[in-house]
This record gives structure tokens, sequence and C-alpha cells, in this order.
């Protein structure tokens, strides 16, 4: 996954790969913005106000809604490390639902992305279609501030109605992650060579 809403346009000299033909003859057929294929999973671009109808066309042969989510790209990061290149980053939503297929003998998947503005993030909801999307946007809207236009119930799903902020912003300062450092920044122990005896414990053989 790369840091730039950017989009794979494939090379005519280049044959693509079995996924990669699938990804392209997919964006066609949907008539989306492009595609691009890492670590054996197709992402599909759609266009913002063509977000609802692309997915309803995905779902001719991509029947199963699997989750719908968002990242938020942003230079400003209150905990942890910060961006690597922040100078390149194009800031950001994107908001991604994944389809997949249940025929027999159909592994086919795709993840379609929509690019929204950080500044007024809006994108059509997807539940006068399928209903199992409700969940996901409220989710959505709660952790990101993202509003799904035509989900009339995007109440609070987790978090006290009192509280403020959306906290999977990266903006968002997460205290507790300034007091006590994720469980992975930590000092691990190698372990021992395989012709290495381990160290003697003192107890009886």
């Amino acid at each position: 996954m790369t840091d730039q809403p950017t989009t794979a346009e494939a090379d005519e000299s280049t044959e693509l790969s079995a996924l990669e033909q699938y990804a392209s003859d997919l964006t066609d057929r949907l008539g989306a913005t492009g595609y691009d294929v890492e670590f054996d999973t197709v992402r599909v671009f759609v266009e913002l106000d063509k977000w609802v109808e692309t997915i309803v066309a995905a779902r001719e042969d991509l029947e199963l809604f699997s989750w719908l989510s968002a990242i938020d790209w942003s230079k400003t990061t209150e905990v942890g490390e910060g961006v690597a290149d922040p100078d390149s980053l194009v800031e950001r939503f994107e908001v991604l639902c994944r389809l997949s297929s249940v025929r027999e003998h159909n592994a086919d998947a795709a993840i379609f992305v929509a690019v929204l503005d950080r500044s007024e993030p809006s994108i059509a909801s997807l539940t006068e279609f399928i209903g199992g999307a409700a969940w996901h946007e409220r989710e959505a809207h709660e952790m990101f501030g993202i509003d799904f236009v035509g989900n009339d119930n995007l109440i609070p799903l987790y978090l006290p109605d009192a509280f403020v902020g959306n906290p999977l912003l990266k903006s968002y300062p997460l205290i507790a992650r300034e007091v006590k450092p994720w469980p992975g920044d930590v000092d691990v122990e190698p372990m021992p060579e395989p012709d290495q005896e381990p160290a003697a414990d003192g107890g009886a053989s």
C-alpha cells in the first residue's frame, strides 16, 4: 500500500499476471479510475460521486460484503513515529469496502477505494443497498469523523455520548500510549544459537 492515491496503469509491453488481468478487467467493466495489485490483493479506485453505483454494479459478481473502513493519510501524528516523507504525502481519507464472491470455485475479491477531502470528509452511504454496511459506517463515523450521507443512524458504537474527538485520527492524542509505549516497542532478548548451552540455573539435575 502506497502513501499516494495513485493507481496502477499497466504497461502494454508487459504481460499481466492473472490477478492483474482480473483487476484490469474489473476496473474497465465498472468504469473505475484505476487499480493496483499488492500482496495478492486487488484494489480498485472509484470516483467519489460514483461510489454507490460502482459498489452496486460490482456486487453482480462479488456478492459478499465483508467490511467497510477508512484510512487517515495525515502528515500530523501525535503518537509514535512520524511520517517518513511528509512533503510527498497527499493528505486525504480513504474509504475502503471489500467485496468477494461466494460462488463455488471462485475466489475473486477486491477492495474498493474512494478518496475523500480531509477538510470535509463525506461520502454517500451504502445502506440503501447493503444493510450490513450500517454498522461499519457508524464505526468509521465515530472513529474518523467521516459523514455517510443517507445513513441517519450514525450514533456511537463504542464511545460514551459525552466523548469528544475521533480516536483513530492520527492527530488524536492517545494519552495512554504517551505514558506506556506500544507493546512492540521493547527490547527482546535474542534466541540462543543452536549450539549454545543454556545458562546454568543452579538447580539440581
